[in-house]
């Protein structure tokens, strides 16, 4: 006897043993009697030996599932195993803007709204900041007052210098006058040096109001050099606030009516409150309720988890066949429907894209996915597969998941759903084709619209394995016997 051989005797002596343990006996609870098994009658023994019956328990005691039959391009499909990741931009970064004492107002893994608190920085150098600014804007509204006072000083000074150039005029005048008059041999000469010692007191008055005039004029240009640069200075810090508080100037700079009195935002805020960008979810904290950190200190990051990439390791000898923009599907990682797997249905789809460069030593090249839609079980570091489809003008095939073919002895064995009994498989010989690693065509014995056993086909080739040549059915609890009810 043969390996081949004995294998076969073995698989019948363990269906054979299956058989007499509940051979004309359906699951009954354990206190209640057994009835006899009735023997089965000659006329059925001649059913069918391709066809088994699993009805609903039977299927749910053995876990059998059916797949529909597909079309696919399996010769032109690359099947790349990857890894989910995020993308660069889901991750965001909060982090203390000043020194200071942190209270957090969020937790680990919480949802957060844009807009929403995440934290509070109580901080010295904010209220120095805050004491800038206030003398910043009162230095400036004090120069506007002394600008503002300037305007009715060099009027007065205007009018002072004019009264001086007129009266050294007729000073001039006089002396004029007097002198023509001691030409002509009269007049008296101390009169005319009273009156020349006049017009120089007059020349010295105006000599004092110009220079006077001159220093108001320095003085005016003095604090408007001065004012403007306090309006800088103000300006700077008022900008630098409302970079520390992701604000805007003018929201944080504009005076609100609170009970009669107004007072710009930035007066009032004791402390430092940062909020959420965006909606997303709470990854890490990284500093515990009211410690105290340093400037820029991390404190928090949140991801939106919708943000996601599938991330893939091709290989440079299918670069000829990969290209940017192809079409590309994402497969959940178990290959069958067994309970608590993700269903092979259970897909997303995506257009490829090639990384910018390559791995010389293990001459592979990344490849990037986005899907159009996030499936429920996709999270960073979940494992799945990316199907590539090479070439979309080729015709598709039907094909059957590789996990539905069993291989008894040389013959590779289907099990495929009877469409008129929904309750009874069909066991026939694959005649396959083309294989992926996942899927496989099936040339003949299937055709569009047709479900074929996925899990649980194994159990169903032992059952019809080997010399097994009649027709069978499995009972409530999973045992097979050969012939119909």
């Amino acid at each position: 006897m043969n390996l081949t051989q004995k294998t076969r005797l073995s698989r019948w002596m363990a269906a054979t043993a299956l058989v007499l343990a509940a051979c004309g006996q359906d699951a009954q609870p354990a206190n209640q009697e057994q009835p006899e098994a009735e023997p089965h009658s000659a006329d059925e023994a001649t059913v069918d030996p391709s066809r088994i019956a699993v009805p609903p328990p039977v299927r749910s005691n053995l876990g059998i599932t059916f797949v529909s039959v597909e079309r696919r391009r399996v010769e032109h499909t690359r099947r790349i195993p990857g890894t989910f990741e995020y993308l660069p931009s889901a991750r965001r970064e909060y982090r203390t803007m000043l020194p200071g004492r942190v209270e957090l107002l969020v937790r680990q893994f919480e949802e957060v709204e844009a807009g929403q608190a995440l934290f509070r920085v109580e901080s010295p150098t904010w209220h120095e900041l805050q004491q800038q600014l206030a003398e910043a804007e009162s230095m400036a509204e004090q120069l506007e007052a002394e600008l503002a006072a300037f305007d009715s000083l060099t009027t007065a000074h205007v009018e002072h210098e004019a009264k001086l150039r007129l009266s050294i005029s007729v000073l001039e005048s006089r002396v004029t006058k007097l002198e023509e008059l001691g030409q002509a041999g009269g007049g008296r000469i101390t009169e005319l040096a009273e009156a020349r010692s006049a017009v120089a007191q007059a020349r010295a008055g105006l000599a004092a109001a110009e220079e006077k005039g001159a220093e108001l004029e320095l003085s005016r240009t003095t604090n408007t050099v001065r004012l403007s640069g306090s309006r800088k200075k103000a300006e700077l810090l008022l900008r630098s606030m409302s970079t520390l508080l992701d604000v805007d100037v003018k929201e944080l700079s504009t005076a609100a009516d609170d009970g009669g009195t107004r007072e710009a935002p930035w007066r009032s805020l004791g402390s430092l409150v940062v909020t959420a960008r965006e909606s997303g979810v709470v990854e890490s904290l990284t500093v515990t309720d009211g410690a105290w950190t340093e400037e820029r200190a991390l404190v928090l990051s949140t991801v939106q988890p919708e943000l996601l990439r599938f991330h893939a390791m091709g290989l440079q000898s299918d670069l000829g066949l990969l290209r940017d923009g192809l079409d590309a599907r994402i497969v959940p990682p178990a290959p069958t429907n067994v309970a608590r797997a993700i269903g092979l249905q259970d897909t997303m789809q995506g257009k490829l894209a090639l990384g910018l460069s390559a791995d010389a030593e293990s001459r592979t090249v990344d490849l990037f996915v986005t899907p159009e839609s996030i499936a429920q079980w996709a999270r960073p570091g979940v494992t799945a597969q990316l199907e590539i489809t090479t070439d979309t003008t080729a015709t598709p095939e039907l094909a059957v998941p590789v996990a539905a073919v069993q291989q008894d002895g040389l013959d590779a064995v289907l099990f495929r759903r009877n469409p008129k009994k929904p309750n009874e498989v069909i066991r026939i010989e694959g005649d396959l084709g083309s294989n992926d690693g996942r899927w496989v065509s099936v040339l003949s014995g299937l055709r569009d619209g047709d479900e074929v056993v996925l899990d649980g086909s194994f159990q169903l080739m032992l059952a019809t394995s080997g010399s097994i040549q009649k027709g069978g059915h499995f009972h409530a609890d999973g045992t097979f016997h050969e012939g119909e009810d």
